[in-house]
């Protein structure tokens, strides 16, 4: 069992080197006016190439909204496997991260019984390796499953939202969604580096001020209220309100769960996909509960049709 954990172990630091060497390659073929950017820069510049992407993959149609869910919830299955084999856990990654790929097309072609399809077929076959491979522990089966289930079932819920309303007012939908993830994020990091006096959670995400807390939902909440002006979406401004702080607080919870994660295994963290940002689940942890509360919400409120 030390082998395996020292194998682990060296394995990490295999792919750690790799991203050191990756990133000193993408320096060197960087244009001269682009090095020794500050900070703020390479975040800003990280983040529009995101953002830019993420809204044309969105708006442009069901397909690609499906692309860019699928791709992400691989990307980010694969940074929390990467995250756990440095606390000594042995998850299977090739099974987690198809079927974290595989949540949002089932749900697309098959609804919520596409879901559960893949749920219990993933969990077939972490059944079948834990018993004949020897190494496998009980502890290895559950983050297997759990990284497929918290990246990738998580987020179909947008697909639920996606086509919900016809095309493009669900790809708008969707899209407000991500806006108001990131708004909650925006408004809780400008009020609270500037007013943040009282920890929200020091043991789990020093940074957080209850201040900023509160700031971040009043974000969420406002950009709710813009969903009232989407066509065919049955939404009020109270309920949008009432939506938005819910949402809010979703992504709060998610955001620290992250946290928590990296926190346990020593990671700052979760990769280095996006400079200036971290890896792609650092960007995306507030967002997973964000879109299965969003469709939970919009489907039991009646502001969207649903059919299983």
């Amino acid at each position: 069992m030390s082998e395996d954990l020292q194998g682990g172990e060296q394995r990490c630091a295999e792919d750690r080197s790799r991203g050191e060497r990756l990133k000193d390659f993408a320096y060197r073929k960087t244009p001269q006016k682009f090095k020794n950017a500050s900070d703020l820069q390479v975040r800003f510049r990280t983040g529009f190439i995101y953002v830019t992407v993420s809204v044309l993959c969105i708006l442009a149609s069901e397909w690609t909204t499906l692309a860019l869910l699928s791709a992400t919830a691989a990307v980010c299955a694969g940074e929390f496997y990467y995250m756990l084999r440095a606390d000594a856990k042995l998850p299977n990654e090739m099974l987690g991260i198809v079927a974290a790929a595989l949540y949002p097309l089932s749900v697309h072609f098959f609804g919520l019984s596409g879901a559960l399809m893949v749920s219990l077929v993933l969990l077939l076959a972490l059944i079948v390796w834990y018993v004949f491979w020897m190494r496998a522990r009980i502890p290895d089966v559950g983050v297997s499953f759990f990284g497929a289930a918290y990246c990738g079932m998580l987020l179909s819920g947008l697909v639920v939202v996606r086509q919900a309303l016809p095309h493009p007012w669900g790809g708008v939908l969707v899209l407000g969604i991500f806006f108001s993830v990131w708004a909650n994020d925006s408004f809780a990091y400008l009020v609270g580096s500037k007013f943040g006096k009282h920890k929200l959670a020091p043991r789990v995400s020093p940074k957080k001020s209850w201040e900023g807390f509160f700031a971040g939902l009043v974000g969420s909440a406002l950009f709710w209220c813009l969903f009232t002006l989407i066509p065919g979406l049955n939404l009020g401004i109270p309920m949008a309100m009432a939506f938005g702080v819910i949402s809010g607080l979703c992504g709060v919870l998610g955001d620290l769960a992250e946290s928590r994660i990296k926190r346990n295994v020593g990671f700052k963290d979760s990769g280095k996909l996006l400079p200036g940002h971290g890896g792609l689940l650092d960007r995306c942890d507030s967002l997973f509960l964000v879109a299965v509360a969003s469709a939970i919400l919009l489907v039991a409120g009646g502001c969207i049709p649903f059919s299983w």
